[in-house]
Protein backbone atom coordinates (compact mmCIF):
# COMPACT_ATOMS: atom_id res chain seq x y z
CA UNK A 1 0.00 0.00 0.00
CA UNK A 2 1.21 3.53 -0.87
CA UNK A 3 -0.09 6.68 -0.69
CA UNK A 4 -0.48 8.86 -3.77
CA UNK A 5 -1.61 12.45 -4.59
CA UNK A 6 -4.28 13.59 -6.30
CA UNK A 7 -5.41 17.52 -7.39
CA UNK A 8 -8.00 17.12 -4.74
CA UNK A 9 -6.08 15.06 -1.94
CA UNK A 10 -3.32 12.66 -1.15
CA UNK A 11 -4.81 8.96 -1.18
CA UNK A 12 -3.72 5.62 -0.02
CA UNK A 13 -4.15 3.18 -3.00
CA UNK A 14 -3.85 -0.80 -2.84
CA UNK A 15 -4.96 -3.36 -5.36
CA UNK A 16 -8.36 -3.85 -5.96
CA UNK A 17 -8.51 -7.79 -7.11
CA UNK A 18 -6.54 -8.84 -3.69
CA UNK A 19 -8.76 -8.76 -0.45
CA UNK A 20 -5.92 -9.25 1.50
CA UNK A 21 -4.95 -5.76 0.31
CA UNK A 22 -8.24 -4.22 0.91
CA UNK A 23 -8.42 -5.59 4.46
CA UNK A 24 -4.78 -3.48 5.13
CA UNK A 25 -6.37 -0.34 3.59
CA UNK A 26 -9.35 -0.84 6.18
CA UNK A 27 -7.41 -1.34 8.82
CA UNK A 28 -5.09 0.80 8.37
CA UNK A 29 -7.47 3.94 7.63
CA UNK A 30 -9.38 2.57 10.62
CA UNK A 31 -12.43 1.95 8.84
CA UNK A 32 -15.14 0.18 10.54
CA UNK A 33 -18.15 0.62 7.81
CA UNK A 34 -17.66 -1.71 4.86
CA UNK A 35 -17.62 0.59 2.00
CA UNK A 36 -16.87 0.18 -1.69
CA UNK A 37 -13.23 1.56 -2.65
CA UNK A 38 -13.46 3.52 -5.67
CA UNK A 39 -11.47 2.21 -8.57
CA UNK A 40 -8.72 4.93 -9.80
CA UNK A 41 -7.97 4.77 -13.51
CA UNK A 42 -5.58 7.42 -16.40
CA UNK A 43 -8.12 9.01 -18.13
CA UNK A 44 -11.38 8.27 -19.84
CA UNK A 45 -10.04 5.56 -22.29
CA UNK A 46 -9.75 3.27 -18.70
CA UNK A 47 -14.04 3.20 -18.82
CA UNK A 48 -15.05 -0.17 -18.70
CA UNK A 49 -16.78 -2.32 -20.65
CA UNK A 50 -20.46 -2.76 -21.27
CA UNK A 51 -21.12 0.38 -18.80
CA UNK A 52 -24.92 1.07 -18.82
CA UNK A 53 -25.39 4.48 -20.66
CA UNK A 54 -22.64 4.49 -22.21
CA UNK A 55 -22.54 7.66 -24.46
CA UNK A 56 -23.79 9.88 -21.68
CA UNK A 57 -20.78 8.17 -19.41
CA UNK A 58 -18.11 8.61 -22.16
CA UNK A 59 -19.65 12.57 -22.98
CA UNK A 60 -19.02 13.38 -19.16
CA UNK A 61 -15.96 11.51 -18.73
CA UNK A 62 -14.39 13.16 -21.77
CA UNK A 63 -15.80 16.42 -20.47
CA UNK A 64 -14.40 16.37 -16.50
CA UNK A 65 -11.43 14.03 -16.84
CA UNK A 66 -8.89 13.83 -15.22
CA UNK A 67 -10.18 15.96 -12.81
CA UNK A 68 -12.05 16.24 -9.33
CA UNK A 69 -15.50 13.97 -10.52
CA UNK A 70 -16.19 10.47 -9.37
CA UNK A 71 -19.20 8.42 -11.22
CA UNK A 72 -20.73 5.36 -9.63
CA UNK A 73 -21.44 3.43 -12.59
CA UNK A 74 -23.86 0.49 -13.51
CA UNK A 75 -20.69 -2.53 -14.50
CA UNK A 76 -18.59 -4.73 -13.24
CA UNK A 77 -15.68 -5.68 -14.75
CA UNK A 78 -13.46 -8.35 -14.06
CA UNK A 79 -11.05 -7.81 -11.53
CA UNK A 80 -13.51 -5.43 -9.81
CA UNK A 81 -16.10 -7.82 -7.97
CA UNK A 82 -14.10 -7.04 -5.11
CA UNK A 83 -14.69 -2.78 -5.26
CA UNK A 84 -18.49 -2.95 -6.86
CA UNK A 85 -21.75 -3.41 -4.75
CA UNK A 86 -24.95 -4.51 -6.40
CA UNK A 87 -23.37 -4.28 -9.74
CA UNK A 88 -22.07 -0.27 -8.93
CA UNK A 89 -18.87 0.59 -9.36
CA UNK A 90 -17.09 3.87 -8.46
CA UNK A 91 -14.19 5.24 -10.88
CA UNK A 92 -11.79 8.28 -10.92
CA UNK A 93 -9.33 9.64 -12.85
CA UNK A 94 -7.45 12.06 -10.89
CA UNK A 95 -5.60 14.90 -12.60
CA UNK A 96 -2.26 14.45 -11.27
CA UNK A 97 0.64 13.75 -13.92
CA UNK A 98 2.51 11.63 -11.44
CA UNK A 99 -0.32 9.45 -10.18
CA UNK A 100 -2.03 9.18 -13.81
CA UNK A 101 1.09 7.63 -15.11
CA UNK A 102 1.42 5.18 -12.27
CA UNK A 103 -2.30 3.98 -12.55
CA UNK A 104 -1.97 3.61 -16.59
CA UNK A 105 1.19 1.87 -16.28
CA UNK A 106 -0.54 -0.25 -13.58
CA UNK A 107 -0.94 -4.07 -14.80
CA UNK A 108 -3.31 -4.50 -12.21
CA UNK A 109 -6.63 -2.33 -10.69
CA UNK A 110 -6.01 0.44 -8.31
CA UNK A 111 -8.43 1.20 -5.82
CA UNK A 112 -7.66 4.57 -3.56
CA UNK A 113 -9.26 6.71 -0.61
CA UNK A 114 -8.28 9.39 0.77
CA UNK A 115 -5.39 9.54 3.19
CA UNK A 116 -6.38 10.04 6.55
CA UNK A 117 -7.54 7.76 9.88
CA UNK A 118 -11.41 7.36 9.49
CA UNK A 119 -13.24 10.67 10.78
CA UNK A 120 -9.99 12.96 10.42
CA UNK A 121 -9.37 15.76 7.87
CA UNK A 122 -7.98 14.32 4.21
CA UNK A 123 -4.02 14.52 3.78
CA UNK A 124 -3.01 17.74 1.85
CA UNK A 125 0.62 17.30 1.65
CA UNK A 126 3.58 14.27 1.14
CA UNK A 127 4.45 15.68 4.91
CA UNK A 128 0.65 15.40 6.24
CA UNK A 129 0.55 11.49 5.47
CA UNK A 130 3.76 10.99 6.68
CA UNK A 131 2.48 12.89 9.94
CA UNK A 132 -1.13 10.83 9.94
CA UNK A 133 0.61 7.05 9.48
CA UNK A 134 3.53 4.78 11.51
CA UNK A 135 6.51 3.58 9.84
CA UNK A 136 5.56 0.71 8.39
CA UNK A 137 1.86 1.38 7.41
CA UNK A 138 2.86 2.33 3.91
CA UNK A 139 5.63 1.18 1.80
CA UNK A 140 6.19 4.42 0.02
CA UNK A 141 4.73 7.89 -0.47
CA UNK A 142 4.66 9.78 -3.67
CA UNK A 143 5.77 13.38 -3.21
CA UNK A 144 3.86 14.97 -5.62
CA UNK A 145 3.65 18.27 -3.74
CA UNK A 146 0.73 20.12 -2.66
CA UNK A 147 -3.01 19.11 -3.61
CA UNK A 148 -3.96 21.62 -6.24
CA UNK A 149 -7.61 22.15 -5.16
CA UNK A 150 -7.23 20.46 -1.81
CA UNK A 151 -11.36 18.91 -1.06
CA UNK A 152 -12.64 15.64 -2.25
CA UNK A 153 -13.81 15.25 -5.15
CA UNK A 154 -17.79 15.48 -6.33
CA UNK A 155 -19.18 12.08 -6.56
CA UNK A 156 -22.81 10.93 -8.20
CA UNK A 157 -24.10 8.02 -9.25
CA UNK A 158 -25.18 7.83 -13.26
CA UNK A 159 -26.94 5.05 -14.47
CA UNK A 160 -30.52 3.90 -15.29
CA UNK A 161 -33.15 5.39 -13.12
CA UNK A 162 -31.21 9.08 -12.81
CA UNK A 163 -28.33 10.94 -12.28
CA UNK A 164 -28.20 11.42 -8.12
CA UNK A 165 -25.42 13.16 -6.54
CA UNK A 166 -23.56 11.04 -3.49
CA UNK A 167 -21.01 13.83 -2.28
CA UNK A 168 -21.14 18.07 -3.57
CA UNK A 169 -17.47 19.26 -5.16
CA UNK A 170 -16.58 21.72 -7.61
CA UNK A 171 -18.60 19.75 -10.13
CA UNK A 172 -22.22 20.65 -9.58
CA UNK A 173 -25.07 18.77 -10.53
CA UNK A 174 -26.38 20.82 -13.58
CA UNK A 175 -22.92 20.81 -15.09
CA UNK A 176 -23.02 16.78 -14.89
CA UNK A 177 -26.62 16.97 -16.53
CA UNK A 178 -25.69 19.77 -19.22
CA UNK A 179 -22.83 17.30 -19.97
CA UNK A 180 -24.04 13.90 -20.03
CA UNK A 181 -27.57 14.77 -21.80
CA UNK A 182 -27.73 16.12 -25.68
CA UNK A 183 -29.81 18.89 -27.13
CA UNK A 184 -31.74 17.37 -29.85
CA UNK A 185 -34.06 19.08 -32.61
CA UNK A 186 -36.45 17.53 -35.37
CA UNK A 187 -37.22 19.24 -38.24
CA UNK A 188 -39.81 18.96 -41.27
CA UNK A 189 -41.91 21.33 -43.07
CA UNK A 190 -44.69 22.94 -41.07
CA UNK A 191 -43.80 21.09 -38.01
CA UNK A 192 -46.95 19.43 -37.35
CA UNK A 193 -46.84 15.73 -38.90
CA UNK A 194 -43.55 14.97 -39.04
CA UNK A 195 -41.09 16.73 -36.74
CA UNK A 196 -43.55 16.19 -33.77
CA UNK A 197 -44.17 12.75 -34.16
CA UNK A 198 -40.45 11.95 -33.85
CA UNK A 199 -40.00 14.68 -31.27
CA UNK A 200 -42.47 12.68 -29.34
CA UNK A 201 -40.92 9.09 -30.50
CA UNK A 202 -37.29 9.85 -29.54
CA UNK A 203 -38.82 11.30 -25.61
CA UNK A 204 -40.91 8.09 -25.01
CA UNK A 205 -37.65 6.21 -26.21
CA UNK A 206 -35.29 7.77 -24.41
CA UNK A 207 -37.54 7.97 -21.17
CA UNK A 208 -37.81 4.06 -21.67
CA UNK A 209 -33.89 3.46 -22.16
CA UNK A 210 -32.97 5.75 -19.35
CA UNK A 211 -35.85 4.55 -16.88
CA UNK A 212 -37.00 7.48 -16.30
CA UNK A 213 -40.24 9.77 -16.62
CA UNK A 214 -38.70 12.74 -17.93
CA UNK A 215 -35.46 12.82 -19.97
CA UNK A 216 -34.70 15.83 -18.54
CA UNK A 217 -33.19 14.06 -15.92
CA UNK A 218 -30.10 13.37 -17.46
CA UNK A 219 -30.56 16.91 -19.42
CA UNK A 220 -31.97 15.99 -22.65
CA UNK A 221 -33.70 18.43 -23.88
CA UNK A 222 -36.12 17.34 -27.18
CA UNK A 223 -37.46 19.90 -29.65
CA UNK A 224 -38.75 20.10 -32.87
CA UNK A 225 -39.04 22.98 -35.75
CA UNK A 226 -39.83 23.28 -39.64
CA UNK A 227 -38.04 25.11 -42.35
CA UNK A 228 -41.11 27.03 -43.36
CA UNK A 229 -43.37 26.52 -40.16
CA UNK A 230 -45.45 30.06 -38.79
CA UNK A 231 -45.29 29.86 -35.09
CA UNK A 232 -48.37 28.27 -32.83
CA UNK A 233 -49.71 25.62 -35.27
CA UNK A 234 -51.43 22.84 -33.88
CA UNK A 235 -50.38 19.26 -34.76
CA UNK A 236 -52.38 17.81 -37.36
CA UNK A 237 -55.35 15.98 -36.15
CA UNK A 238 -53.65 12.47 -37.92
CA UNK A 239 -50.24 12.86 -36.22
CA UNK A 240 -52.61 13.33 -32.86
CA UNK A 241 -54.51 10.14 -33.32
CA UNK A 242 -51.24 7.86 -34.77
CA UNK A 243 -49.48 8.91 -31.30
CA UNK A 244 -52.48 9.00 -28.87
CA UNK A 245 -52.67 4.95 -30.46
CA UNK A 246 -49.21 4.37 -29.05
CA UNK A 247 -50.06 6.40 -25.83
CA UNK A 248 -48.30 9.32 -26.16
CA UNK A 249 -49.58 12.77 -26.39
CA UNK A 250 -48.99 15.40 -28.78
CA UNK A 251 -52.06 17.23 -28.15
CA UNK A 252 -50.27 20.41 -26.77
CA UNK A 253 -47.60 21.02 -29.43
CA UNK A 254 -47.28 23.93 -31.29
CA UNK A 255 -45.37 24.97 -33.99
CA UNK A 256 -41.63 26.32 -34.25
CA UNK A 257 -40.20 27.60 -36.78
CA UNK A 258 -36.33 26.68 -37.51
CA UNK A 259 -34.28 30.06 -36.72
CA UNK A 260 -30.85 29.93 -37.10
CA UNK A 261 -30.68 30.91 -33.44
CA UNK A 262 -32.42 27.75 -32.65
CA UNK A 263 -30.69 25.72 -34.99
CA UNK A 264 -27.45 26.84 -33.78
CA UNK A 265 -27.56 26.05 -30.13
CA UNK A 266 -28.41 22.04 -31.18
CA UNK A 267 -26.00 19.58 -30.04
CA UNK A 268 -27.98 17.88 -32.63
CA UNK A 269 -29.84 18.44 -35.47
CA UNK A 270 -32.18 15.42 -37.43
CA UNK A 271 -34.20 16.49 -40.59
CA UNK A 272 -37.13 14.71 -42.56
CA UNK A 273 -35.60 15.04 -45.76
CA UNK A 274 -32.32 16.16 -47.65
CA UNK A 275 -34.10 19.50 -48.74
CA UNK A 276 -34.93 20.10 -45.41
CA UNK A 277 -31.22 19.79 -44.49
CA UNK A 278 -29.94 22.09 -47.23
CA UNK A 279 -32.45 24.96 -46.02
CA UNK A 280 -30.71 24.92 -42.70
CA UNK A 281 -27.20 24.84 -44.05
CA UNK A 282 -28.08 27.78 -46.03
CA UNK A 283 -29.02 29.58 -43.39
CA UNK A 284 -25.79 28.24 -40.60
CA UNK A 285 -22.44 29.47 -40.82
CA UNK A 286 -19.70 26.97 -42.23
CA UNK A 287 -18.70 24.20 -40.07
CA UNK A 288 -22.02 23.57 -39.05
CA UNK A 289 -22.90 20.55 -40.89
CA UNK A 290 -21.55 17.87 -38.89
CA UNK A 291 -24.71 18.56 -36.37
CA UNK A 292 -27.46 18.56 -38.98
CA UNK A 293 -28.05 15.24 -40.33
CA UNK A 294 -30.84 13.16 -42.06
CA UNK A 295 -32.90 11.01 -39.34
CA UNK A 296 -32.68 8.21 -41.59
CA UNK A 297 -29.23 6.42 -40.72
CA UNK A 298 -29.16 5.22 -44.37
CA UNK A 299 -29.87 8.81 -45.69
CA UNK A 300 -33.00 8.53 -47.24
CA UNK A 301 -36.32 11.01 -46.93
CA UNK A 302 -39.29 10.58 -44.65
CA UNK A 303 -41.85 11.21 -47.04
CA UNK A 304 -44.74 13.94 -46.09
CA UNK A 305 -47.83 12.41 -44.36
CA UNK A 306 -49.79 15.66 -45.14
CA UNK A 307 -52.87 15.20 -46.77
CA UNK A 308 -52.95 11.06 -45.89
CA UNK A 309 -55.04 8.54 -44.58
CA UNK A 310 -54.82 7.82 -40.73
CA UNK A 311 -52.82 4.63 -42.00
CA UNK A 312 -50.39 6.78 -44.23
CA UNK A 313 -49.54 8.54 -40.86
CA UNK A 314 -49.32 5.18 -38.96
CA UNK A 315 -46.87 3.87 -41.43
CA UNK A 316 -44.63 7.29 -41.20
CA UNK A 317 -44.85 6.71 -37.60
CA UNK A 318 -43.80 3.34 -38.07
CA UNK A 319 -40.77 4.59 -39.92
CA UNK A 320 -39.42 7.52 -37.75
CA UNK A 321 -39.75 4.87 -34.76
CA UNK A 322 -37.95 2.75 -36.42
CA UNK A 323 -34.90 5.88 -37.34
CA UNK A 324 -34.95 7.15 -33.58
CA UNK A 325 -34.12 3.69 -32.34
CA UNK A 326 -31.52 3.09 -34.58
CA UNK A 327 -30.16 6.13 -33.28
CA UNK A 328 -31.06 5.57 -29.72
CA UNK A 329 -27.74 4.29 -29.05
CA UNK A 330 -25.82 7.80 -30.25
CA UNK A 331 -28.07 9.23 -27.42
CA UNK A 332 -27.53 6.26 -24.97
CA UNK A 333 -25.20 4.02 -25.47
CA UNK A 334 -26.06 0.28 -27.25
CA UNK A 335 -28.74 -1.51 -25.57
CA UNK A 336 -27.40 -4.57 -23.55
CA UNK A 337 -27.73 -7.79 -25.54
Amino acid sequence: MVSMPTETVYGLAARADRPGALERLAAVKGSTEARPYTWHVGGPDDLLDGVALQALVERTTRRYWPGPLTLVLRATAPGLELISADGWTGVRAPAHEATRAILSAAPFPVVMTSANRAGETPATTAEEVAATFQRGELAAIVDGGPCAIGEASTVARLGPGGIELLREGIVTMDEIKRTAGQKLLFVCTGNTCRSPMAEALARAALRAALQVKNEDEFGFRIGSAGVYAGPGAPASPHAIETLAERDIALGDHLSTPALESLVADQDRVYCMTASHRAALLSMLPEGAAGNVELLDPGGGDVPDPFGGSLEVYRQTADAISSMVDARLADWVGPTPA
